[in-house]
Formats: structure tokens, sequence, C-alpha cells
């Protein structure tokens, strides 16, 4: 009966570990992001949603682990698992989770922010937006043109506001 008692309290103990675990790494990463988007001027609504996506991504992660810990399942059962539906997200998202990554990588790199005056692929206007999948451009003309953020991120970005702000990066 002692073992029992001892492997029970030891399980609880590494359960209790791994959720202290993530719900930091959670938190630390949200407030990286969410002071990131907050300096790009992104929408109170936008920052909340990817609040939200960050600890959602860590739930899965966290129930993953903890019925692994638990010795509910097999590690290749979880791996399985986990491997059939990272696989089944990401041809599902494909586009979607590339113009997230990017704007996450336009965020914290602080290539844009609102009011910088960018020209990208021959429109050259104001940034009015930026968004998880995409940057709103207001060109001289007062046409609104939606970019996405993995063009922007890998296209020719010129920012005419920002040059001494991001030449202080270097």
């Amino acid at each position: 009966m002692r073992l029992a008692e001892g492997s029970l309290i030891g399980l609880l103990i590494r359960v209790a570990l791994t959720l202290a675990g993530f719900w930091l790494v959670s938190q630390l990463l949200v407030q990286a992001v969410t002071a990131a988007a907050k300096r790009a001027g992104v929408a109170q609504g936008q920052v909340r949603l990817i609040k939200e996506g960050i600890r959602s991504v860590f739930a899965v992660f966290t129930i993953i682990i903890v019925v692994d810990i638990s010795g509910l399942t097999s590690d290749i059962t979880s791996i399985t698992i986990s491997a059939i539906a990272a696989i089944v997200l990401s041809l599902g998202l494909q586009a979607t989770l590339s113009n997230v990554i990017s704007g996450f990588l336009v965020l914290l790199d602080n290539t844009l922010r609102v009011n910088d005056s960018i020209e990208y692929g021959g429109i050259k206007g104001g940034v009015v937006k930026i968004g998880l999948r995409n940057v709103w451009v207001k060109t001289a003309e007062g046409n609104l043109v939606i970019i996405s953020n993995s063009q922007i991120a890998n296209g020719p970005l010129t920012n005419f506001t920002a040059s001494e702000r991001l030449l202080k990066k270097l």
C-alpha cells in the first residue's frame, strides 16, 4: 500500500509541476506577444484574440502531456495522435498559419507600426491597421490596400518613417 500512495503522490506532483510550467511559459509568451502587438498599434480585440489563441495551444499541449504522465496512454499513442492532429491542422490552415506566423514576426521585429509610411510592391501609403493575417495600407488616392503578412515578411518593404527606429536595432 505504501508504494501505491508514494506513486500517487509522485504522479500528482509531476502533474502539478507540468501544469505550473506550461502556465508560466504561456503567460510569458502572452506578455511578450501582447507588448509587441501594442507597440505596433494592433487593435485591442485582436490582442485579446492572440492571447486566447496562445492559451488554447498551450492548453492542448498541457492536456496531452498530463494524459501521458498519468499513464492513461502510451508514449507512442500520444505521439501518433499529436502528429495526426498537427498534420490535419497544418494542411487545413497552411495559408492562414503562414500569415499569422508572419504577423507575429512582423510585430516582434517591430518592422511596422500604425501610421508608418511604407512602400511595398509599388503600393505607397500609410499603415492604418496591422492584423493577424494582413496589413491595411491607405494610399494617397484614398484607396485601402490589404497586403497579407506573409507577403510583407517576404517581400522588399520600404518603411520611410521607421528607418531611424529600425537602424537602432542594427
